[in-house]
């Protein structure tokens, strides 16, 4: 256990934490969502989220990238995210449809990693995926910001749909790379299949 790791695994205990503190609100005698219950989402949330960037710095700074926190890293954003974004469903924030665009991109993401690594190789993180991540961190901060903040809703609604955009083109993003590697893999397999029948060929004694 190493600080970069410990970073990470904060980032995951505070996934239960996070969705407590979004369904379970704090009302005022008008039913009204007190902002002291929003505020502290937010920090939650965006100090989870940092924990996400000071993770990896440390681990290469301080030479201590390891398996574990390699395997961990991805597992605490998806969780993080995922988890939020439905709590807002579940709140009536966000449309369902929007969430499960976003969330069912991660598991596809994560399923072409998986099989990526059962072949041997790995899909590189893309700048779209970057950016998307940035984009959720901000597209949920506004949106529950917004309870206290009612001007903020408009831009809410554009950053929610920026990171369904980026979602959808990361998406085809990482399916074109994986593509591209399998179908290199293949081409590699048979020219040297197409080598060893040629040598083969050269070697069989003529009558």
């Amino acid at each position: 256990m190493n600080l970069p790791n410990f970073l990470t695994l904060s980032r995951i205990f505070a996934v239960p934490l996070l969705v407590v503190v979004l369904l379970t609100r704090v009302y005022n005698p008008a039913r009204e969502v007190v902002g002291v219950s929003i505020y502290l989402a937010t920090l939650i949330f965006l100090g989870a989220s940092i924990t996400d960037y000071f993770d990896g710095y440390l681990a290469r700074k301080r030479q201590q990238v390891t398996t574990l926190g390699i395997l961990l890293d991805p597992v605490a954003d998806k969780l993080l995210t995922s988890s939020v974004f439905i709590s807002l469903v579940e709140l009536k924030w966000v449309p369902a449809w929007m969430v499960v665009i976003i969330v069912g991109r991660e598991f596809a993401v994560s399923g072409l990693r998986s099989i990526a690594s059962s072949q041997g190789f790995t899909i590189d993180a893309s700048d779209l995926g970057k950016v998307k991540m940035v984009m959720q961190v901000v597209a949920i901060t506004v949106i529950i910001l917004r309870n206290v903040f009612p001007w903020l809703t408009t831009f809410s609604w554009v950053a929610l749909w920026l990171v369904v955009i980026f979602a959808l083109a990361s998406a085809i993003d990482y399916f074109r790379k994986f593509w591209k590697k399998v179908d290199d893999r293949v081409k590699a397999r048979q020219r040297r299949k197409l080598l060893v029948l040629k040598k083969r060929q050269r070697n069989v004694p003529t009558q």
